[in-house]
């Protein structure tokens, strides 16, 4: 059964792969796993057929036969977990990588998502520029740590798996920023997992889907 996917019909993020179905189409492209995708407008997503699939009207969402899942790290992981290739077989092994997903999304990404709120969106509030250096110090700190544990290693542990898919998308917000380019062991690390035949393939699908958008507005 292939599964299917929602995804913005006009991405803010101008098809750049920052979209969280980025996420998921890595992963789907990781594992060899075709998918259909249905893409979905601002104003769709705030309506019940999506609210029934998304309870907070956001994309991506998973649908596969009677299963319906949304939120991008529950989606990989169970891509992980189904199919090989995402995670390892030993057990503690297997466990760690786990570890790392939950660490993206709960402990790297929740800052650098801030400074996307801090610059965006209350740029022009009277205390933001008191605001974002703190914001920017909270960044640093995660930074520091992450690329401290990475070290010279190619990934967070062994192979490349679901925790380093997962990270390095956290990570691509920052790219824009130059705040990168301060740990060169990171910035390599989001470059391998940019280089990744199955990253690129899922880029150039988000990507056309926006071209496409673009494309068919000016005509």
């Amino acid at each position: 059964m292939i599964p299917t996917i929602t995804a913005f019909e006009r991405s803010p993020d101008r098809g750049q792969g920052l979209a969280r179905d980025m996420r998921v189409r890595w992963a789907l492209e990781e594992v060899g796993q075709p998918y259909d995708v249905r893409l979905v407008s601002f104003e769709a997503m705030k309506q019940p057929a999506h609210l029934a699939l998304h309870p907070f009207g956001q994309i991506p969402t998973y649908e596969e036969g009677d299963l319906v899942l949304f939120e991008s790290g529950a989606i990989v992981l169970y891509l992980a977990q189904r199919h090989a290739g995402l995670l390892p077989g030993d057990a503690n092994a297997r466990a760690r990588a786990i570890a790392w997903v939950f660490a993206a999304l709960s402990t790297v990404e929740p800052p650098i998502l801030e400074l996307v709120t801090a610059r965006i969106l209350e740029g022009d509030k009277p205390w933001a520029a008191e605001r974002l250096p703190l914001v920017m110090d909270r960044i640093h700190n995660r930074l520091q740590q992450l690329s401290a544990r990475l070290g010279d290693a190619d990934w967070l542990d062994g192979a490349f798996g679901a925790g380093d898919l997962m990270m390095v998308h956290a990570l691509l917000r920052l790219e824009p920023s130059g705040m990168l380019d301060e740990y060169p062991g990171l910035a390599a690390y989001v470059a391998r997992g940019e280089a990744r035949p199955a990253y690129k393939r899922a880029f150039d699908a988000q990507l056309a889907v926006f071209t496409a958008a673009t494309s068919s507005e000016e005509k």
